[in-house]
């Protein structure tokens, strides 16, 4: 099953061919983890459709269970809880470079970085106002403009969507189970905690913040994970 446009659009280049259900899985994830509107409510029937032609396993069942929570709950229940969740706590950031990078100056050069990966795929990519590494964007890249690309960079930040993962499993949210469904669709099994994560990382915390205590648990030691020089 097909599903709609979205930020990311086409300038015409023909992208490799892909495991559909990947990409449905993707897309699917992306209007899920985005701020909860009228849009999400008529699009509900046909995720979920989309869901159950799904095989069975770990990215089915992790949509089924946010989709579940999201139709039996209203839009004025889901929307505050989402501000909650995402934007009043930096605790489940869906920003990934902001778990390896945290507030600091050189985050803006990852930043830039995202920008021009997409500007080289080929791609138009509207960001509507969202940093450019805000994962709801990320997955739709992956879905719809590169979907081969889109999947690099995903694992390239692996560790940063496993974070958010358990973090949102210790928040008891249904959104842990999008986050179950995107890390279903990368290569290897995810870690088992948090230090099976950190076993993951590449390199050190960042070496300056702008802001935050050095106990910060955002500033995380993942820098350079998913690279084979050290840097991200």
């Amino acid at each position: 099953m097909r599903l709609g446009t979205g930020r990311a659009r086409s300038s015409g280049r023909t992208t490799s061919a892909r495991d559909g259900s990947t990409r449905v899985v993707h897309q699917a994830a992306s209007w899920c983890l985005a701020y909860p509107d009228e849009a999400l409510v008529e699009r509900l029937p046909l995720l979920a459709a989309a869901t159950d032609e799904l095989a069975r396993g770990r990215a089915r069942d992790g949509l089924r269970t946010f989709l579940d929570h999201a139709v039996a709950t209203p839009l004025d229940v889901l929307q505050p809880d989402y501000v909650r969740l995402f934007d009043l706590s930096r605790k489940q950031a869906l920003y990934l470079s902001y778990w390896t990078d945290g507030d600091t100056r050189r985050r803006g050069e990852v930043l830039a970085g995202f920008k021009e990966r997409y500007r080289a795929s080929g791609f138009l990519v509207d960001t509507r106002g969202e940093l450019p590494d805000h994962l709801p964007l990320v997955l739709e890249y992956a879905a719809l403009a590169d979907p081969q690309d889109g999947t690099a960079l995903l694992q390239e930040y692996r560790a940063s969507l496993e974070l958010t993962r358990f973090a949102l499993i210790e928040a008891g949210t249904p959104y842990a189970g999008v986050l179950e469904a995107v890390c279903a669709t990368l290569p290897g099994e995810s870690p088992a905690d948090k230090a099976a994560v950190h076993a993951m990382a590449a390199a050190g915390p960042p070496s300056e913040s702008v802001g935050l205590d050095s106990a910060d648990p955002r500033l995380l030691p993942l820098a350079g994970y998913g690279t084979t020089d050290g840097s991200a």
